[in-house]
């Protein structure tokens, strides 16, 4: 017979085995993923506006399951599978928002995004889908990939919903390597390029719109 503290020591070590087994390993036998993030800067040729500015409610941007989270999207052929060994910093769709943010903070040009507290004062709904985000490998796993980016904006009218204008955006730019530091890279001139295009068509189409009712 088992004596009485030989059964509660065993009960004890049982439960901390179950315990342990929802924790994370602190001696990963993994290499941990590095951490990445992009930064998109205003666009220099972003003119002032010089009359009243057109306030611009911008929704969060809809990114696919796949690309809208923190890991980088690889695509060889018809297969796809994760970047190894990265990530970004949070999810991919929340550090797009925020650059869009910044590069509209930039400088004043005509349109400017409002927060959803002040959406009685907006002249437009701006709407952004992210059709792409990803690394393709066009000449084989181990070549440089091509970051492709594609975006479709829509501008609605704030007083009647009618459609004011719908583009899209794309930017595709090739790594220097194979290396996750030369794809990030690229991600960030695609992003750039990306921002100044759908800053100018904004800014275009805010500014077709009569003087009157803008704040």
């Amino acid at each position: 017979m088992i004596p009485r503290k030989g059964l509660v020591r065993a009960a004890l070590l049982a439960a901390c085995a179950v315990a342990l087994t929802g924790c994370i390993s602190l001696f990963p036998k993994s290499k941990p993923a590095q951490l990445y993030r992009f930064d998109a800067v205003a666009p220099a040729s972003r003119a002032t506006a010089t009359g009243p500015r057109v306030g611009v409610l911008k929704l969060n941007t809809v990114f696919a399951r796949a690309t809208g989270g923190d890991r980088m999207l690889g695509i060889t052929g018809s297969e796809a599978a994760f970047v190894a060994e990265s990530r970004w910093v949070a999810p991919a769709s929340i550090l797009f928002d925020e650059a869009v943010a910044r590069v509209f903070d930039g400088e004043g040009g005509v349109a400017r995004l409002i927060s959803r507290g002040e959406a009685g004062s907006a002249d437009f709904g701006l709407r952004l889908d992210m059709r792409n985000f990803e690394a393709v490998y066009l000449d084989g796993p181990k070549a440089a990939p091509t970051v492709v980016i594609r975006l479709r904006a829509v501008m609605i009218h704030s007083n009647d919903r009618s459609l004011a204008g719908e583009k899209i955006f794309e930017a595709r730019v090739r790594a220097g390597e194979n290396r996750v530091s030369a794809i990030v890279e690229a991600y960030n001139e695609g992003v750039g390029k990306v921002l100044t295009d759908l800053v100018g068509w904004v800014d275009g189409v805010a500014a077709a719109t009569p003087a009157q009712g803008r704040p």
